[in-house]
């Protein structure tokens, strides 16, 4: 969340009103709390050592973040491609970490404690069965899983190991993200049956149109082993890097955007379940490059006590927003800010439809009103609660926070925020969303047969 952190010239401007919400709103801003990767200084004894099973975009990113997380240590990197070697090493600023191609020379070594699990969503589950069952706790990227079938086989494997899971839709570790589940939990939106949400995105780069490294070949990429889990192709460096566009390899935008919409709707709102039903709108309108999913998807959410409409656009930048729509006030989370607004349920007597009657029966229902709703007196008055803005300081980042809370539980053996179980919970919605748009149909979870059926 770094890039949408505040600088003092930007928390100034909210402060003067530019994202209050009605009238003019308080601004807090939130104070950073590293969830410590221990409560004291760490013995070399007691050091966790991870190594890192992909070290591409993301993966050099969560290396950057872990230096930033007192008591590990990364002790080596895997990667598929070989220039990526140099820019785990360049992320974790040791030049001797031990690189290799092959993860279970990883899993093979004594000393390593956890892996960080980065690779193309369809080998997240042969990376994460086999560290699991090497004895490595494991902090996977989401979506967990690739398919539906995969997400269980995952579960299954991380309980009969016991190891500690976490799933890296990072936001659940948010200092923002907290403060909106303590107000949705304090009851002061009251009963929330509507939540709105969405990421958009204008750039070739939010589209996933990296730029191809210019020595990428079959010498210096593993592509036979990239390949495994799906099916068999010449070597193509734009399914390389810019996997997420196909159904091969990724979940598209439901997998790497609303899988984070999920993450914090679940979050906040305490949900441990799947939604029930989702519809899904949209199309390939801009990005025409001969990927397979849609640079616009709309889906609309079935929940038990909810509805969920999510939306991802890569054609325009509208950035990242979730809101909640209660009885008693609004939630809104817009980038790095939250807003609580609340609404005016004071009793009021009708001043629309009587419009329509004749004066008499007009005075008489206002009197007859007012005596029913008579006036607080003066000192059982109460002043009408205020909006509320909360916004990140500058240069926060949740992922050195959702890291620790993993490294965490790996020493004190405690639960994680976002364990598999919850992490299945979100991909589910994101295959869902996908199912319903491919087959044009509405998409229903079959919680007995755990499967996606139409609807």
């Amino acid at each position: 969340m770094g890039k949408h952190s505040l600088t003092r010239r930007q928390f100034m401007h909210i402060g003067s009103g530019a994202l209050a919400v009605g009238a003019a709103a308080k601004v807090t801003l939130l104070q950073p709390h590293l969830l410590s990767a221990a409560a004291r200084p760490v013995a070399p004894s007691d050091t966790v050592r991870f190594a890192s099973i992909g070290t591409g975009i993301r993966g050099c990113e969560l290396l950057q973040a872990t230096l930033r997380v007192p008591g590990i240590e990364c002790v080596a990197v895997c990667d598929l491609y070989d220039a990526r070697h140099q820019a785990a090493r360049e992320a974790v600023k040791n030049s001797s970490v031990p690189t290799t191609r092959d993860y279970r020379e990883i899993l093979d070594r004594k000393d390593v404690d956890a892996v960080i699990v980065a690779v193309t969503d369809h080998q997240h589950r042969k990376v994460f069965v086999d560290a699991c069952a090497a004895g490595k706790d494991v902090y996977c990227e989401k979506p967990m899983s690739h398919t539906v079938e995969d997400g269980f086989v995952m579960i299954d494997a991380a309980h009969k190991a016991g190891r500690m899971v976490q799933i890296g839709s990072q936001r659940v570790s948010s200092i923002l993200y907290l403060k909106a589940k303590e107000i949705y939990d304090s009851g002061k939106l009251g009963e929330v049956f509507a939540i709105d949400a969405y990421w958009d995105r204008n750039s070739p780069s939010g589209a996933w149109v990296y730029p191809i490294p210019p020595d990428a070949s079959e010498q210096t990429i593993d592509w036979n082993t990239f390949l495994d889990g799906a099916p068999k192709r010449p070597f193509d460096p734009v399914r390389f890097f810019r996997w997420r566009c196909f159904t091969d390899y990724g979940e598209g935008l439901a997998g790497d955007l609303f899988v984070h919409l999920i993450s914090g709707i679940h979050f906040i709102t305490g949900t441990t379940t799947v939604a029930q039903r989702a519809q899904s709108s949209g199309g390939l309108f801009h990005f025409k490059d001969g990927r397979e999913f849609p640079d616009l998807i709309e889906t609309f959410y079935d929940y038990p006590n909810f509805r969920v409409s999510l939306r991802c656009n890569l054609n325009n930048d509208g950035g990242e927003f979730i809101g909640f729509y209660g009885t008693k006030g609004t939630l809104i989370i817009k980038d790095s800010t939250l807003t609580y607004q609340p609404q005016d349920t004071r009793p009021k007597p009708e001043g629309y439809s009587t419009f329509g009657w004749p004066e008499n029966l007009r005075e008489q229902y206002l009197k007859q009103w007012h005596a029913e709703n008579p006036l607080p007196a003066p000192l059982d008055s109460k002043v009408d609660a205020e909006a509320e803005t909360f916004a990140l300081p500058a240069g926060y980042s949740d992922i050195p926070d959702h890291q620790a809370n993993f490294f965490n539980a790996v020493r004190t053996r405690k639960p994680t925020v976002e364990n598999e179980m919850f992490g299945n919970n979100a991909a589910l919605g994101c295959h869902l969303a996908n199912f319903a748009y491919f087959n044009k149909s509405a998409a229903v979870w079959d919680a007995g047969a755990k499967k996606i059926v139409k609807g």
